[in-house]
């Protein structure tokens, strides 16, 4: 992410660039796979979303000595909070959608990657969203906006509303009567910048009926001036900033950056499918089907060939309109090339599939004629080297998928529906790997390789968890339904630190191939009952190892974060007893006790 921060600031010192606010990086949850721009985010876990975020943002902000506040390379927004993944279904539309969501779901799914955005990434804005959640707009919820952002997580920047957000609490949704009410009720609740218009054409109004001071605009003013000195707005030339000043076309487009393009597009594609190995092809063994006429009795000369379909969405299909409910690309685009495969053409063709995954590849998953299928996500600007590299042996493929694949009747339940968890009593399967009780295409975390690799879960920290005896026997513990667990707040932060403990996997690669490997461990429960997660991810890691050696992963262990799970109020909490550490099919106990 840093290449971005520099070449962002880059284009700025030349003036091929008119300002320094970076309204990215999406950080919401891939809750359904009908969202248009669902691939625009890392993923359903919010995990995942939360290290995403925050490298993010350390990447576009810059590193700059320890102090506050500190310098900025350029500003990166956090979007769009919260609880936001519906365009348009069914009439329901994202300008007027209430979000009904629980506590429960909004802390442990929806808020923790913002949470990781603003406490670990420094994150110097966050975007509220057009939703409504509870009732209440995003952009009107003080809650939220003061209380959340800047009371409990520490916001040292500005919030802005997405484009149009505030027009949108009058017109659309009907929040307050009157638009200088709008206006008051936004700046008042904590918003400091209006994408739009509607604050310029109202504001002075609602100054002079009374529904807001000049205190109130002056807070937001300083919030956001607050900013744009940290990004150097007013010490003039850029090029005389002492950081990030000598930045300049030598930064832009380097060959350290185009190589790390190709390598993150190649370490993103994910393998879905490979049978009988027909993957990576053999240069040597394949060519085209090609004519040759040698006078009036040459004859068609055909070379052995394969088809590689390639199917995806085009920039843009996804915002504002997307949510329908019928299988979309490359499912309902590849119906001609499954039907020519069923007649018997092309035998082990491989298929290729780019963007969000929303298709319906049921038809290539059971299709004996369909060989492999590849996932490549958004590969950005070298996507094309990058699959090429893959499908030829160039590079082993490791990547992971970042959602669940629901099959096709998943599209029976309402989108609006935005609850997390599974509830037998009504048949409503639950969302995402942690808490989806259903059949599937493809999990979370699938992903195959050229090569095979086995897992062995080797250390776990000295004693295990003796840190907790003396530390927990000094805490309460509550017991409810037979259940006992300790309050994180009640741990504290140093409690935490105490528990800590690092966890080793050792990894083998059996050949053919070098290449890296994902290594993914999971924390799983006794039982699933009082919203617990069917599994929840602890960290992921990636390591090279060579055909025929073996290399030992180390995660670290937090019980706090890692070992937690939210109540129905939304307090986390951490069961005593049993705990199970999962890497692949590898499982071992650990017991939290005082």
């Amino acid at each position: 992410m840093e290449a971005i921060g520099r070449e962002a600031r880059a284009l700025y010192n030349l003036g091929q660039a008119e300002g320094l606010t970076i309204w990215s990086p999406n950080v919401n949850i891939f809750r359904d796979p009908r969202w248009g721009r669902g691939q625009e985010t890392p993923g359903e876990d919010p995990a995942v979303a939360s290290k995403y975020g925050v490298a993010f943002v350390r990447g576009i902000q810059g590193s700059t000595p320890a102090g506050a506040p500190a310098p900025l390379q350029a500003s990166a927004c956090c979007k769009h909070a919260t609880a936001y993944d519906l365009e348009d279904w069914n009439g329901v539309a994202r300008y007027d959608f209430d979000a009904r969501v629980t506590l429960q779901d909004l802390a442990d799914t929806f808020n923790p990657p913002f949470q990781s955005c603003v406490v670990d990434g420094k994150a110097s804005c966050v975007m509220c969203a057009y939703t409504g959640i509870n009732g209440v707009p995003a952009c009107a919820s003080s809650d939220l906006l003061t209380k959340t952002f800047r009371g409990a997580w520490g916001l040292d920047g500005y919030v802005s509303s997405d484009c149009d957000a505030v027009a949108i609490m009058h017109d659309a949704q009907r929040y307050v009567p009157t638009p200088e009410d709008t206006v008051a009720v936004a700046l008042k609740a904590g918003l400091d910048l209006n994408c739009g218009t509607y604050t310029q054409e109202h504001g002075m109004a609602a100054i002079q009926q009374g529904k807001m001071t000049e205190k109130d605009v002056d807070k937001a003013l300083t919030n956001l001036f607050a900013v744009r000195m940290r990004l150097g707005h007013f010490d003039g030339d850029p090029r005389g900033n002492a950081l990030y000043g000598r930045l300049g076309a030598a930064d832009v487009c380097t060959a350290d950056h185009k190589n790390l393009a190709l390598e993150a597009a190649q370490d993103g594609i994910v393998l879905l499918k490979n049978d009988a190995g027909i993957l990576p092809f053999d240069r040597s063994a394949l060519g085209c089907l090609r004519l040759r006429r040698d006078g009036p009795g040459g004859r068609a000369r055909e070379l052995v060939g394969v088809c590689v379909p390639v199917y995806g969405a085009q920039p843009g299909s996804g915002e504002g309109r997307a949510g329908q409910d019928e299988p979309a690309a490359p499912g309902k685009a590849a119906e001609p090339h499954h039907r020519r495969r069923q007649r018997g053409q092309a035998p082990g063709d491989p298929c290729d599939a780019h963007g969000r995954p929303r298709g319906h590849l049921t038809f290539a998953q059971s299709n004996p004629k369909i060989g492999a299928i590849l996932w490549a996500g958004y590969p950005g600007q070298a996507g094309g080297l990058a699959i090429a590299r893959v499908l030829f042996g160039d590079h082993n493929p490791s990547g992971r998928l970042p959602v669940t694949w629901y099959p096709e009747e998943f599209t029976k339940v309402p989108m609006r529906d935005m609850r997390m968890r599974a509830d037998p009593a009504t048949g409503y399967p639950g969302r995402s790997y942690r808490f989806y009780r259903g059949n599937t295409i493809y999990k979370f975390g699938y992903g195959l390789s050229y090569s095979k690799f086995s897992h062995q879960l080797v250390t776990v920290g000295k004693n295990q968890l003796a840190p907790s005896t003396s530390l927990l026997a000094g805490l309460s513990a509550t017991t409810k339904d037979a259940t006992s667990y300790y309050h994180v707040d009640d741990i504290g932060a140093d409690g935490c630190e105490q528990l800590k403990f690092p966890a080793e996997v050792e990894v083998q690669n059996h050949g053919p191939m070098d290449g890296k490997h994902s290594v993914l461990m999971f924390l799983r429960w006794p039982n699933e009952t009082d919203g617990r997660p069917v599994s929840q991810l602890i960290g992921f890691r990636s390591q090279h190892i060579k055909a025929g050696e073996k290399a030992n992963v180390r995660f670290d262990v937090s019980p706090c974060e890692h070992f937690s799970r939210a109540r129905e109020d939304g307090k986390k909490v951490i069961d005593r007893g049993s705990h199970f550490l999962m890497v692949g099919k590898e499982e071992l106990q650990i017991s939290f006790e005082a």
